[in-house]
């Protein structure tokens, strides 16, 4: 199998192997199918929330694309099919990491010309007034760069609301939305639901008002085929917890009550003995300036059992790393309930989590289920295998990493030691630590999920160089940890500005965590004994003199950045935060971007899904599912479009 495909833009497109597939029973094959079902009918909903306009766009892009008649060959048509390419990668219009809108190739004068030869039938659209008016309802959006430029906003000092163009909010100010929400929140209650996270917020009639994403309310259509599937698989699940968990889902997107989130939530906790898991709904925040409102995204899995004996042992022994833990004590859980782990095999991906992904899931959010019930990790082993194939030979590590003995290190242990981090950050990370009871979860706002991620980030990176490791046989010495160290400090320091154009800050959460524990670190070691950077040849490269030292500095800055999460201290986080994890040295971005763009390689990846064909007997029954890796990414993403 090829693991690499197209590559366009700034993207290189990936496929992953459902290992192991063929090997499961036929009833779950048909589980997972339906499942996948389920999992793609709410791509709309994600192209939606990231920008109003976003689906109108999208629309008008694919029809240019299937029926223009003039020439393809031109510049401007060539520039329209890569825009299109972009939208359909970011779900809509601004970067999926970046979020600054696209700026298109091709001309106003080439757009105008090529939807203006499509009837409004061809559109999709009932007149040719709406024609005319959706032309011009689109062209400021897509030209004008100045018109909703970005899509999540966190620069201090703005109204992080009315300068983000995400689709949660209309008509509201930032200072509206946070008073609309802490008078909903009661005081004292030790379980709060997550507020907000399934709703749009607007102003009708002179009144806030919540438009609830339910089966009768926003995105009705598209919920109701999600139950549609879900209902279906239900009829396959492999035993009464799975068939539980679907019919708690399924009252929660009829009703839109956030209750029965925390409900379905609690239950597939629960669910630890089927081989087939699913992640469906409205919830990662990341997407929201002010981290309430959750995206909507799914992925379907099943475990790796072998694969899953290394995260097993992790939360097996998660009661001895929270103890051990360099925080205080009154940040640290007393009892660690239900930490699970699992590898597993991705299967299906959708909405916010396709066609980029993460490579390790912790769910649920909420800090009460969590504290109460415990939390499910997942590291997806299929999705990390097709990175580190597809990154082979590509002359990286000889551009960046100082000298020949530490790229030996990297070359014996990077690999084990990514996917170690990766297990701790979501198994352990995320799961670890407590707030004070007072603490209300949202006091850091726009800087909650920096923070979050920062201490998911430290409790991997302090525990990689523990002895518990090598005693549990999770690595294989002492020297080990030292790989995941260097690549940490390289990538946050030089070699994620490669996804920033130059000028630009950092916006997104995760890489303005790891340049906040990165820059932090250099600026912790004030006489430079233990990490620097360092010129050789006129390039800039990390020099780790002081492994050890190293892990001390992390030590310390994951105490003080549990207190920060424990007590809510906003200030402190948004000092931390303004201070190392938002600028990049313009002289130094310009020559990391230099160097990396002579090596030819795409700063951002994503994934092919495998196309699901099911086989019938003659009798109508599904025998098998057949997959299929061969389909383009413009007809999987025009099948999509036509499908969902």
């Amino acid at each position: 199998m090829n693991y690499i495909d197209e590559k366009f833009a700034d993207i290189q497109l990936l496929r992953y192997k459902l290992e192991g597939f063929e090997a499961l029973r036929l009833q779950q094959k048909i589980y997972i199918y339906y499942l996948s079902k389920a999992v793609l009918s709410g791509r709309d909903i994600t192209f939606d929330q990231f920008g109003k306009y976003n689906l109108s766009i999208r629309k008008v892009l694919e029809s240019i694309f299937l029926l223009y008649n003039g020439s393809r060959d031109t510049h401007d048509f060539q520039a329209l099919t890569v825009y299109l390419k972009r939208v359909w990668f970011s779900n809509g219009i601004y970067h999926h990491y970046g979020c600054d809108k696209f700026k298109p190739e091709f001309s106003r004068d080439f757009f105008c010309d090529a939807y203006n030869s499509l009837s409004y039938e061809q559109l999709a659209l009932v007149s040719e007034e709406e024609k005319n008016n959706l032309l011009n309802e689109i062209l400021p959006v897509i030209f004008d760069a100045d018109y909703l430029p970005k899509r999540v906003n966190k620069a201090e000092g703005v109204d992080l609301i009315k300068t983000s163009a995400c689709n949660f909010y209309e008509d509201v100010s930032q200072s509206k939305v946070e008073s609309f929400y802490n008078g909903m929140k009661v005081e004292g209650d030790a379980r709060p639901v997550s507020y907000g996270l399934n709703s749009k917020l607007t102003k009708q009639n002179g009144k806030l008002t919540e438009l609830v994403y339910k089966a009768n309310g926003m995105y009705g259509n598209k919920i109701r085929q999600i139950i549609h599937w879900l209902t279906k698989a239900s009829q396959y699940a492999e035993n009464e917890q799975q068939k539980k968990v679907i019919a708690i889902l399924i009252k929660y997107y009829q009703t839109g009550d956030l209750k029965y989130f925390d409900e379905y939530s609690i239950e597939w906790l629960k669910e630890q003995d089927g081989q087939v898991d699913f992640i469906n709904g409205f919830i990662e925040v990341y997407g929201d300036p002010l981290g309430l409102k959750g995206s909507w995204e799914g992925i379907v899995e099943y475990k790796d059992a072998e694969a899953t004996k290394r995260t097993r042992l992790i939360s097996e022994n998660a009661q001895w790393f929270e103890d051990h833990s360099p925080v205080d004590r009154r940040f640290k859980k007393k009892t660690v309930r239900g930490v699970t782990a699992n590898v597993i095999c991705a299967a299906m991906l959708g909405g916010d989590e396709y066609p980029s992904t993460a490579i390790g899931i912790n769910l649920p959010n909420a800090d009460w289920i969590r504290a109460e019930h415990g939390s499910k990790s997942v590291t997806i082993g299929n999705l990390t295998d097709a990175y580190s194939k597809a990154s082979r030979g590509n002359g990286f590590m000889q551009e960046f990493v100082i000298d020949d003995e530490t790229r030996a290190l990297i070359d014996r242990y990077g690999d084990l030691c990514d996917e170690l981090h990766t297990d701790l950050h979501e198994c352990l990370g995320h799961g670890s630590g407590q707030l004070l009871k007072e603490t209300d979860p949202d006091a850091l706002k726009a800087y909650g999920n920096t923070i979050e991620e920062a201490r998911a980030d430290l409790f991997g990176l302090y525990y990689l160089a523990d002895d518990k490791l090598v005693e549990l046989g999770l690595t294989p010495d002492r020297e080990a940890y030292k790989s995941q160290y260097y690549t940490y400090m390289q990538n946050g320091l030089l070699t994620q500005a490669v996804r920033i154009e130059l000028g630009n800050d950092i916006e997104e959460a995760h890489m303005r965590n790891r340049a906040l524990i990165a820059n932090w670190a250099l600026d912790m070691d004030v006489e430079q004994q233990i990490v620097a950077l360092e010129m050789h040849g006129g390039k800039h490269y990390v020099s780790v003199k002081d492994y050890e030292g190293l892990r001390g500095i992390f030590a310390c800055q994951l105490g003080e950045i549990q207190r920060i999460k424990s007590e809510g201290d906003f200030n402190a986080a948004r000092a931390l935060v303004e201070k190392y994890a938002v600028h990049i040295d313009s002289q130094l971005h310009r020559e990391i971007l230099e160097r990396y763009e002579k090596l030819g390689i795409a700063p951002y990846k994503g994934f092919l899904n495998p196309w699901m064909k099911p086989e019938y007997d003659e009798n109508g029954n599904i025998v098998n599912i057949k997959l299929d890796y061969t389909e383009s990414y413009v007809h999987q993403m025009m099948r999509y479009s036509s499908e969902y």
